[in-house]
């Protein structure tokens, strides 16, 4: 059974990686870094840890974004 979906796997991932996507990965990286970093400290449970980090990273950067645009805001209408 595992044999048949490994192309099937293969052709899927090729497929989707053809596929032009504008990625918002922002802060993704610098999480999953830090959450894979503590994940193999916490137990050897690095991509688990990676993939928190990565969600954690990408909401905190999304924050900070929406500050920056509301801070822009208030200034332009304060002008």
């Amino acid at each position: 059974m595992s044999m048949m979906l490994l192309p099937a796997a293969m052709a899927m991932a090729v497929g989707l990686a053809l596929v032009p996507i504008h990625a918002r990965a922002a802060g993704c990286l610098k999480g999953a870094v830090v959450g894979g970093v503590a994940g193999h400290v916490a137990g050897h449970h690095a991509l688990l840890g990676a993939g928190a980090g990565c969600v954690i990273g990408h909401h905190e950067a999304s924050k900070k974004q929406e500050r920056e645009q509301q801070a822009k805001a208030d200034s332009d209408r304060n002008k």
